[in-house]
């Protein structure tokens, strides 16, 4: 398939795009990728990022955290091992598309329960192949994040001129808040644990723990399932509250921690509910663990600023050193918002930093059992070198209850 490079793009218009094109990517400075629609048809807007995972996109697409946004895929080969029912993070996808390189092969997974081109289709999720990824990206790290819209048209008919508006009309995701859009409606309980190899696609591919000796309230800003499951593997009861529930409210389920999920947008736009909530958390002196979003929120709370990156973090691939025991972790993440550092108050100890630019990765508070990290430990990339963070929640929970029994 005849692919446009991103000089030539400018010179494309509709009557000269490929006879086989059902699929189009168009920038907002006026740039056109032609390719193969997949998916649902329509035209959809967004944030255009790149994850370099090179597998785990069916979690990484069911990921609340990539509301509003359109993932390219930096690892040509996306599709061939399917999908199936037990790797979603989500019931559904708050992507608004996605790009990848070669088109879609028959699945070749014994886990495969469908193929990925029809689990698509079913989540309404727009996508487009045959795509210069690497020119893609390549734009995205000198320009920064690119605002965009993608489209699939079987009938291979596209208004370019119309899409290149749509796309500069796209307001991006700074002052943008996304967790209200993602978080659940109601209060629930979690209690399925991780999953257990060997019991794949049955009943029992999760496991039941027991018991659960602590009661853990997690705020949902947009939480991926294997955080939960990763909680209650530790011990933990869970409820789940929506992302704007007052605090006197998740006081009164007497929790014995208080877990802040990942979620999108931008942060500061969600503080703006959030952080009074979490500042009342702090104040009762229950033990708080923070992930993504919630580290980035914890930080508002505590008296710092984020800042919103050039290009963000986005795959399973990224080195992270703990500052505490000099070692290093092979994380999985996906942030476009980081914490300032020159704005963090003297009372707050960075605890962890990208071994990529330097940035924050971790923090805790210096006088309460307080901690939260930038990366996401429940995605195993390492596979299982950052499930301490878990146990070490637990840990400080443990000691809370200690200290107020004692």
């Amino acid at each position: 398939m005849a692919i446009a490079t991103a000089t030539e793009a400018h010179l494309l218009n509709v009557n000269e795009q490929p006879n086989s094109a059902t699929g189009a990517l168009v920038l907002a400075d006026g740039s056109v990728y032609w390719g193969g629609g997949l998916g649902a048809e329509g035209c959809t807007s967004g944030e255009i990022c790149f994850n370099t995972s090179m597998t785990g996109y069916q979690e990484i697409i069911t990921d609340p955290s990539y509301a509003d946004q359109i993932i390219t895929f930096t690892f040509p080969h996306i599709g061939n091992i399917g999908v199936n029912d037990n790797d979603l993070e989500h019931s559904r996808s708050f992507a608004k598309g996605i790009i990848i390189r070669a088109d879609i092969t028959n699945p070749s997974n014994y886990r495969a329960t469908d193929h990925f081109r029809e689990w698509l289709n079913a989540l309404g999720l727009i996508g487009i192949y045959g795509i210069d990824t690497r020119d893609l990206t390549k734009r995205i790290r000198t320009f920064g994040a690119l605002n965009g819209v993608i489209c699939h048209s079987k009938n291979k008919v596209f208004n370019i001129e119309k899409l290149i508006k749509q796309a500069k009309n796209y307001e991006g995701l700074e002052g943008k808040d996304l967790a209200s859009d993602v978080t659940c409606d109601d209060i629930y309980s979690w209690d399925e644990g991780t999953w257990k190899f060997g019991n794949e696609n049955t009943s029992e591919a999760y496991q039941t723990i027991s018991p659960k000796t602590f009661h853990i309230v997690a705020i949902d800003y947009g939480v991926k399932k294997n955080i939960l499951r990763n909680l209650v593997k530790n011990g933990c009861r869970v409820t789940v509250v929506p992302a704007t529930t007052p605090a006197e409210t998740i006081l009164a389920l007497n929790p014995d921690g208080i877990f802040l999920s990942n979620g999108p947008g931008d942060p500061a736009a969600t503080g703006g509910y959030a952080v009074p909530i979490i500042k009342t958390l702090i104040d009762s002196n229950t033990p708080i663990f923070g992930i993504c979003l919630g580290h980035q929120l914890l930080g508002l709370a505590l008296g710092a600023k984020t800042e919103k990156m050039k290009v963000g973090h986005r795959g399973a691939n990224h080195p992270v050193k703990d500052l505490l025991t000099g070692k290093i972790e092979i994380t999985s993440q996906n942030h476009g918002f980081v914490l300032s550092e020159k704005s963090l108050p003297e009372n707050v100890e960075i605890t962890h930093r990208s071994l990529f630019d330097n940035s924050i990765e971790g923090l805790k508070y210096k006088d309460k059992a307080i901690f939260s990290v930038q990366y996401h430990p429940e995605a195993s990339p390492g596979p299982t070198e950052s499930d301490y963070l878990f146990t070490k929640f637990v840990t400080l929970v443990q000691e809370g209850i200690t200290s107020h029994h004692a």
